[in-house]
């Protein structure tokens, strides 16, 4: 499909200049774009490489000589990455599914189809299943009994969705997700030892093996509006209450929420970040990829954390966190500088014991 310049700028509300009758198909970086794409160089270090594509137009940054980079037309972007945002959903082809119900699509009677829904093939809709207006559910989606998803959602293919899950209005949910799974809840008949080491923190010494016998989880998962779900999450169902996501919050691949994690608005949780049971985190919280919180921890509002952080208490709103266990990101950066000098700071001790100890005595 084409697209003008002039409907791009607008579309962005950014300013333009040049030809902006001229069309382009594609986005493409600058080195790669020929006459028909639109180049990506939106700041100065791509001004070379786009002498070396054939770009006629190009997003540049604020204030660019376009002219002078050799060029027929230009958007300026102040800020690129909010530009990107914009003309990827203006360009992005989506995956292809076809609109209406596949005749190899399996629906209870009792589930209630929105208008405009798009079930792709062999998705499997169970008993009293809701789903909104304009969502589309592509090949293999699975909705279980009396579990509802809102209007306007985005439900890729071979998504699993558990009995009694509520899901708000426009959620992405990329491949192989599962919401819904039972959570990780097992006892014992008597004191375990994994609750004595937990309330003592020593060693077991002989203990009697024993087995463990399965907490059902009663809640199920509730999700707000505009939430994403990358591939392969996998969120557990509450034991007695939901697990709740709040409005607009933003998972990445390969996260796990245990049952009864409540996660509140506008967070964002990278790739393999792992939540235990009953977290609960505030609003504008971001998680690096492969943190983990552990379990009844209290995590507040506006907490950054960075790669690989272990939260293992409770983090107060604010805070900016590295490290395991998880520290001030200043303090950890100081610890980290400190290890470095470890092993030179040993060799002087050394020298210092051996200076000491082989000195002659006073005669």
């Amino acid at each position: 499909m084409d697209h003008s310049i002039a409907a791009l700028a607008q579309a962005l509300n950014l300013p333009s200049a040049g030809d902006t009758s001229l069309t382009v198909t594609r986005a493409a970086e600058p080195g790669d774009a020929g006459p028909g794409d639109l180049a990506l160089a939106m700041s100065p270090r791509y001004a070379e490489a786009l002498g070396q594509g054939a770009a006629r137009a190009a997003i540049l940054w604020d204030g660019a000589d376009w002219e002078a980079l050799g060029l027929k037309a230009a958007i300026f972007a102040p800020r690129p990455r909010l530009a990107m945002a914009g003309l990827t959903a203006r360009l992005d082809r989506g995956q292809g599914f076809g609109p209406g119900i596949h005749p190899s699509a399996v629906i209870d009677p009792s589930a209630v189809i929105g208008a405009d829904v798009s079930i792709g093939p062999l998705a499997v809709i169970a008993a009293g299943a809701r789903i909104g207006d304009g969502t589309v559910l592509g090949p293999q989606v699975y909705v279980g009994a009396d579990a509802q998803i809102g209007p306007g959602g985005y439900v890729r293919e071979a998504v699993s969705i558990g009995a009694r899950v509520v899901i708000g209005a426009r959620v992405f949910i990329q491949p192989g997700a599962r919401i819904g799974a039972d959570g990780f809840s097992f006892v014992t008949p008597e004191v375990s030892g994994v609750e004595k080491v937990r309330e003592t923190l020593a060693d077991q010494g002989d203990t009697q093996a024993q087995s463990w016998i399965r907490i059902h989880s009663l809640g199920a998962v509730r999700i707000g509006d505009d939430v994403e779900i990358g591939a392969g999450c996998t969120f557990d169902n509450g034991t007695i209450r939901d697990t709740v996501i709040g409005d607009r919050t933003k998972f990445d691949n390969q996260v796990h929420l245990g049952h009864n994690v409540k996660i509140g608005t506008d967070c964002l949780i990278c790739g393999q970040t792992g939540l235990s049971g009953s977290v609960v985190m505030g609003n504008n919280v971001v998680l690096g990829g492969q943190c983990g919180v552990a379990d009844n921890t209290f995590v507040g509002d506006n907490v950054v954390a960075g790669g690989a952080t272990k939260i293992v208490s409770n983090a107060p709103a604010g805070r900016v966190l590295m490290g395991y266990p998880a520290v001030k990101m200043d303090l950890h950066t100081e610890i980290y500088k400190a290890q470095r000098r470890l092993p030179r700071l040993l060799r002087d001790v050394a020298e210092l014991k051996k200076a000491v100890f082989n000195k002659e005595p006073n005669g």
